[in-house]
């Protein structure tokens, strides 16, 4: 037995000392130092540069560290600091004491440290762990503070004539030690200790003054103090925070470095921010990663009756009872309670019977795992691992961009495709947030059938796709063939989907990121896109399922196209495929599901309705609206035909200089949904009228006479002769209600 008690203690150091290195990890960039001697220092602070990336470790100038013999300190001068805490925003530096003696001999000496401290407007005395402290028996001394213009400062004073008179040890009292609170936003500090009478009548036992500020219990008085007190240095707590916008400016500027799963707090230390752990979450919210969920059940910080009753979830926890039994599961309510008498428990199985249960076991064990391996084996060639492989070997260009994952990989990515890693689930499949052995965050999809027939299909789609370069389309890095059912490895968008950025800024009241700018570049991004993915890919790509879940934003919001579960390659000589009607009710084209007709088109006619709910804020089908307004497309081309546009536009959009824009977007977005596909234009000049729009937000002296031809170069049966540039007759003939009268009139016929 004790060789196996060895291996378990051997095994359970190794896998403390893993957990520790992975949580440093997270407190510091990638390729930075993680401490300094025993002293931590987790990001936003660091010191020096990246050995990988060669950028900051630090955040900004005001955390830039410096590591000089395992002595951490500011770049800026040589206080030791001993404590970094990013929760409460605080860092802990060994302060000179402030010294004046006076010898009968030589008279008054000032030490130094009279006038030490910090000199900076970044760092604030925290007023509610810290004591200003005098000791001495002929002593006053100052706190002082400057900033906003003024100087201000406290202290206190201590006298004592006689040894005797000195209150007992341990007690800062008021007679040879006097201590007071600091007030609140003290920074850019001095502190100074004096002699009232150059101790005249306490030069038998006490000839020296001393001034600081100690942190809260780390300094005991003692009457030896006053003929010397044996330290030079005192610990204290300074507070901290970010930049020096409040959480609102920051947010609203976008300079806010609160990472996911975190909130933004205002600092009690004056200007700036901080950033916390949401509740139920842990870890640096200054850093990239962001906070992760606290497993609760696993912790045992939770109110269950035992860690087999705890299920995690995100940011929380629940109680149940198991099958049998009635009850939540708490402590606080009873726990669980048998239903029903359970049978009773067979006793007296033989030593033998265990032998060949134990064996059989470690059999079974064995085949299984033989069994796994073949079978990924058997996974990879059905799922057409060795056609890629072949078609890899073919290009030499397709194996530097199109990677094959193991299952073990995306497992490990995944931590076992862990639910608290969910990112979304769709009609096609989940995707999970995976973190690879390079440091690379990836989303990982997991479809949910596979069609066997098509495989050949499936991996031409993965080597074109793959090969898809482009700044607006969420890049395809490889896949996994090693599954039932293939996975595919895309690039990480960690900001959301443009469906739940226009949910959350109308739902919060926030519009101060939902601007008419802002819509109209994630427009122009997401037709460039598909765009690019109907014409200038290698083959064309016909999307099939447009909408605004499927238009990520990253860290910029800069729109990203992505969720291929649907898309379809089209070969150069066919214009439509017939194919099984896919894609999500409110952007399905009206053509494709009547004809089951495949097009580019069908794309445009979603797209359609992307702008619309940018225009409007509103989703594409509710049936909490009313049945005039149900189907979002169907009501605003119904606005639109009746000179309602503005009533249906969301109000915060509108303004006098971009009216016409909004209303050529509008009458683009009509276009677009007509219910015949040849009426309807292709997604590049779609793409570039959208494109037009935004050159003359940039460049207003363009004349607004070009943008109506090209609206009119857009209309039915219009042509060079009937609208021309600088023609009266354009202005007369093709303004508002002559430009709507036109774009609906193919929305009639269709009816």
């Amino acid at each position: 037995m004790e060789p196996v008690v060895m291996v378990l203690m051997v095994l359970l150091v190794i896998l403390t000392v893993t957990a520790a290195m992975d949580d440093n990890q997270t407190q510091v960039l990638e390729g930075c130092q993680s401490s300094c001697g025993d002293i931590q220092i987790p990001y936003p602070f660091g010191v020096g540069k990246s050995s990988k990336t060669g950028k900051n470790c630090y955040l900004s100038e005001r955390f830039n560290l410096v590591c000089t013999n395992s002595t951490l300190h500011r770049d800026r001068d040589s206080i030791p600091i001993i404590a970094i805490n990013i929760t409460k925003g605080q860092v802990d530096m060994m302060i000179l004491i402030s010294k004046s003696c006076y010898d009968k001999d030589s008279g008054p000496t000032i030490t130094a440290g009279t006038e030490s401290w910090l000199r900076t407007t970044y760092y604030t005395i925290s007023s509610t762990d810290n004591k200003f402290i005098s000791v001495g028996c002929d002593t006053y001394g100052y706190l002082n503070s400057f900033f906003d213009g003024a100087t201000y400062s406290t202290g206190c004073l201590t006298r004592c004539y006689r040894e005797s008179t000195i209150i007992v040890d341990g007690k800062c009292a008021g007679i040879g030690c006097c201590q007071v609170d600091i007030p609140a936003g003290m920074r850019n500090n001095t502190v100074q200790a004096f002699s009232f009478e150059n101790f005249n009548r306490s030069l038998g036992f006490n000839n020296c003054s001393y001034s600081f500020v100690a942190k809260n219990g780390n300094y005991t008085f003692s009457k030896d103090h006053l003929e010397n007190l044996p330290y030079e240095r005192m610990a204290v707590v300074f507070d901290w925070s970010v930049g020096n916008e409040t959480c609102e400016e920051s947010l609203k500027s976008g300079s806010n470095v609160c990472k996911g799963n975190s909130n933004c707090e205002e600092s009690e230390a004056g200007n700036g921010y901080l950033c916390k752990c949401k509740e139920g979450y842990q870890g640096n919210p200054y850093h990239p990663i962001g906070c992760i969920d606290i497993d609760e059940c696993k912790t045992g910080n939770h109110k269950c009756i035992s860690e087999s009753n705890c299920i995690n979830t995100n940011g929380s926890y629940t109680c149940f009872c198991p099958k049998g039994q009635t009850g939540n599961g708490t402590k606080e309510q009873g726990g669980c309670q048998q239903q029903n008498l359970l049978p009773k428990v067979l006793i007296g199985a033989s030593g033998g019977t265990i032998a060949v249960v134990v064996a059989t076991s470690l059999f079974i064990l064995t085949h299984q795992k033989r069994k796994h391996i073949k079978l990924k084996q058997q996974y990879f060639k059905q799922n057409g691992g060795l056609m890629l492989l072949q078609q890899l070997s073919t290009r030499e260009e397709s194996s530097q961009i199109t990677q094959i994952f193991t299952s073990e990989e995306l497992k490990k990515a995944t931590n076992n495709y862990d639910e608290n890693l969910i990112l979304g689930r769709g009609g096609y499949g989940t995707v999970f947030k995976g973190f690879l052995d390079d440091n690379r965050i990836v989303a990982i999809k997991k479809s949910k059938i596979v069609d066997q027939s098509q495989t050949e299909q499936f991996i031409n789609e993965v080597i074109v796709l793959s090969q898809i370069n482009h700044r607006n389309i969420v890049k395809l890095l490889g896949c996994c063939l090693e599954e039932e059912v293939p996975l595919l490895v895309y690039e990480f968008v960690n900001n959301g989907t443009l469906f739940d950025f226009i949910r959350n800024q109308i739902q919060n009241n926030v519009n101060n990121l939902l601007t008419w700018n802002t819509c109209l570049r994630i427009a122009a991004e997401a037709a460039s896109a598909l765009s690019y993915l109907h014409s200038a890919a290698s083959i064309p790509i016909i999307h099939r399922d447009v909408k605004s879940a499927n238009i990520l934003l990253d860290d910029n919001y800069t729109a990203k196209v992505s969720d291929f579960g649907a898309s379809r390659l089209v070969p150069l000589d066919q214009e439509a495929l017939a194919t099984m009607v896919q894609g999500t009710i409110g952007y399905l084209d009206p053509e494709y599901m009547q004809t089951s007709q495949l097009t580019e088109k069908s794309d445009v006619y979603s797209f359609g309705v992307v702008l619309v709910e940018l225009l409007t804020s509103e989703k594409p089908l509710s049936f909490d609206r009313t049945e005039e307004k149900r189907s979002l497309a169907l009501y605003f081309l119904s606005c639109l035909k009746e000179d309602r546009l503005f009533e249906v536009v969301r109000v915060e959009l509108l303004s006098e200089e971009n009216k016409q824009e909004i209303e050529q977007v509008a009458f683009l977005a009509a276009k677009c949904l007509r219910l015949n596909g040849d009426e309807r234009p292709s997604m590049k000049e779609v793409a570039m009228k959208l494109e037009g729009l935004q050159l003359m937000q940039k460049q207003p002296w363009i004349n607004g006479n070009k943008n109506l031809e090209e609206t009119c170069y857009l209309l039915p049966g219009s042509s060079s002769k009937t609208c021309e540039f600088g023609d009266s007759s354009c202005h007369k003939n093709a303004g508002y209600d002559s430009i709507r009268d036109q774009v609906l009139i193919s929305f009639d016929d269709g009816r």
